[in-house]
């Protein structure tokens, strides 16, 4: 059952949604919103879970069945380019905006032509800010503070970004965990780089957005749940498929010794990691890291 809302005459965005084994979470974020809200679910599972069924009775809902296996950046695509809306809102079906967020992000746009994505920041379940709202450019500096992990005591000095409430921080990406999107400017830059299977396409678009000297903006004080459950996908598959889009996005954009720099000094931090979870008796954390590192000297896990 959805939220009891008015129901509006006009909605001037589509919720973007892209679904893979996510049913659970989609019903729970179906529950919070309108149900007369536009919405789009594309389906990276083939159907199994059969997420068309939640949108049966949503009367501007649509499905879409990727045929699977495309990956977050090619259904996010899909679902954007076939919108016959001005303005999308990306989420995760573990995210759980509401509409008074996401008004919010998209009246940024309408007040502003050059800026071409607005985003809450995310909260995990401890109601903190996570660390990877968005982030700045992979620079040899970067990379070794991120690993010695400054970012705590300066939160703009690494990699991700972990908001203060409140307090103004301009990221050079943004999560698309919940942001808004000017389509048509969107899918002038190419919308999200499709070289990516998930992972870096948001720091790709970013990159993206200022090369074109346009802009963006991160919220810190709109704070959305988020992480209520993820999509089916293993953990540890996920780690190994972060690194590798890690590693994919260093050699787009820098030369082969300073990918091999940047590279050696992530496998070097999380080693690290890994030893000092083990001995602390974490193994579900230590083998995520050992995930990650996997990805970042061998590639992406097999489908």
């Amino acid at each position: 059952m959805s939220v009891d809302q008015p129901k509006r005459s006009t909605w001037q965005y589509e919720l973007v949604l892209v679904s893979y084994h996510s049913r659970e979470q989609l019903e729970e974020l179906f529950a919070t919103l309108p149900l007369d809200m536009p919405v789009v679910v594309i389906d990276n599972a083939k159907g199994v879970d059969r997420v068309d069924e939640l949108l049966v009775d949503r009367p501007n809902a649509r499905y879409l069945d990727s045929g699977g296996g495309k990956g977050f950046a090619k259904a996010a695509n899909m679902g954007i380019r076939s919108s016959r809306y001005d303005y999308i809102v990306l989420g995760n079906p573990d995210s759980r905006p509401t509409v008074d967020v996401i008004d919010v992000l998209v009246d940024d746009l309408l007040a502003d032509p050059e800026l071409v994505t607005s985003a809450a920041t995310m909260k995990g379940h401890d109601n903190r800010p996570e660390l990877g709202n968005g982030g700045w450019e992979p620079t040899p500096r970067r990379v070794l503070l991120h690993v010695l992990g400054a970012h705590k005591a300066a939160p703009t000095s690494a990699l991700f970004a972990r908001p203060t409430p409140g307090r103004p921080m301009n990221p050079e990406w943004l999560t698309g965990a919940c942001m808004a999107v000017r389509r048509s400017v969107f899918l002038e830059l190419g919308g999200f780089d499709e070289t990516f299977y998930v992972y870096n396409e948001d720091m790709a678009l970013g990159r993206a957005i200022r090369e074109a000297g346009l802009h963006q903006k991160l919220h810190t004080d709109l704070l959305v749940p988020h992480g209520a459950g993820g999509s089916g996908a293993g953990k540890t598959w996920m780690l190994q498929m972060r690194g590798a889009s890690m590693v994919r996005y260093l050699r787009k954009h820098n030369a082969p010794t300073r990918v091999n720099v940047m590279r050696s000094m992530l496998v070097a931090g999380y080693a690290g990691r890994t030893v000092l979870s083990r001995a602390r008796g974490k193994k579900a954390v230590a083998d995520e890291h050992a995930a990650y590192i996997k990805g970042l000297l061998v590639g992406p896990p097999a489908p």
